[in-house]
């Protein structure tokens, strides 16, 4: 068995730049970051990309994580967040903002849902306008305030809350016409 068989093991040989315990950690947190990623970026292939940019950092950086300061999964999704939200703004995507009012009459029942899995869920935010997607992400998925959103992504407090708005209508709509094409 490897001596690498807890977190703090791990930790401690990446931070000695040890090969098998940077391994480690690449297969004990790989698929979790992969989802955020692809939460952020919404190819999977881009998100490939920059999860190994994001172990990079992590790696380069795992010296600063202090464990009185929190826990290291949250440690690992910051820098994971940050990652993807640094290559979304690399490479700014060409929007294209929705100039039809999506009237809010229409909304998808409880039932869609509860009746999709968690990847066809997943698929749908995936479809959000970048945006849209990373202001979803980080208010509902991640947890952060729009206070907080506002600063990260330098904008003003009421465009995020507008854009988290947006994005839920969207959803609703994406998940409406679902339902009318499995029961069509």
């Amino acid at each position: 068995m490897s001596k690498y068989n807890n977190i703090q093991a791990i930790i401690n040989g990446c931070k000695q730049n040890n090969a098998i315990a940077q391994r480690a950690l690449v297969d004990c947190q790989g698929d979790r970051l992969y989802a955020i990623c692809i939460r952020y970026i919404g190819d999977r292939n881009r998100a490939k990309d920059v999860l190994q940019d994001c172990f990079i950092r992590i790696f380069k950086y795992i010296d600063k994580y202090d464990p009185t300061k929190g826990d290291f999964e949250k440690w690992l999704n910051v820098l994971t967040v940050r990652q993807c939200l640094r290559q979304l703004e690399k490479k700014k995507l060409n929007l294209v903002e929705i100039d039809a009012v999506i009237q809010n009459t229409l909304s998808a029942q409880p039932i869609a849902i509860e009746n999709m899995t968690a990847d066809e869920i997943l698929k749908l935010v995936e479809a959000l306008p970048t945006s849209y997607r990373q202001i979803f992400n980080l208010y509902v998925i991640e947890g952060y305030s729009h206070k907080e959103i506002s600063e990260l992504l330098d904008l003003k407090e009421s465009s995020s809350r507008s854009k988290l708005s947006r994005a839920k209508e969207m959803l609703r709509m994406k998940m409406f016409n679902l339902k009318l094409r499995s029961h069509g």
